[in-house]
């Protein structure tokens, strides 16, 4: 008896989806097979597969994605949620949005994983901050962990910068921030792997 007889029909539909979509199965990947006019299914790809290949993405452009969101939903900006994904793919909390703005995968990693994850990102010294650079707060619950981009500094004192994020009960901003800045906070200063001068 083969194996395809001896599944159920929702074990042979999950298996020909596979095969057809080029799953790897038992180590062994299987090519789908694809007219030329017919674009291959999306597949969603995790961070293993895709952290160490995500294109570099310049300062610039990673700056110009950032101010997308702002005016995404009809002029207004993409709003919070930890849950729903943007038209872009990418899920609409502080996470999701750098992933966006950095090219990676889709839905994006969590904050916890940005910040742990060295194929994402490197730990840096505040004094080093560049535009693109995250400050990450990877501590707490999913309600209190956070992370913003960095544009630039404020004035010379260093004592304020401003930057972009994605923040509950408001959505994409642009705005002065402090976070990272005081002794003792859970803010964490991060550098891109894929970010590039």
């Amino acid at each position: 008896m083969s194996l395809l007889s001896r599944l159920n029909r929702k074990a042979r539909i999950s298996l020909v989806a596979a095969v057809a979509g080029g799953v790897a199965l038992t180590g062994l990947t299987v090519a789908p097979s694809f007219a030329s006019t017919t674009a291959p299914p999306a597949v969603t790809q995790s961070a293993d597969e895709v952290s160490t290949q995500a294109a570099p993405v310049s300062r610039a452009e990673m700056l110009r994605r950032a101010k997308v969101w702002l005016t995404a939903n009809n002029g207004a900006q993409v709003p919070y949620s930890q849950t729903s994904v943007w038209k872009d793919g990418y899920r609409q909390d502080c996470s999701g949005y750098v992933s966006m703005t950095l090219g990676l995968w889709k839905s994006g990693p969590n904050t916890v994983e940005l910040a742990g994850n060295r194929d994402l990102t490197t730990p840096i010294k505040l004094a080093n901050l560049k535009p693109g650079d995250l400050l990450i707060d990877a501590d707490g619950s999913n309600t209190t962990r956070h992370v913003v981009i960095f544009e630039g500094w404020t004035d010379s004192s260093h004592s304020a910068y401003t930057a972009f994020e994605q923040r509950g009960g408001h959505g994409t901003d642009h705005r002065t921030l402090k976070y990272g800045l005081d002794a003792g906070s859970e803010y964490k200063p991060y550098r891109p792997v894929n970010l590039s001068d």
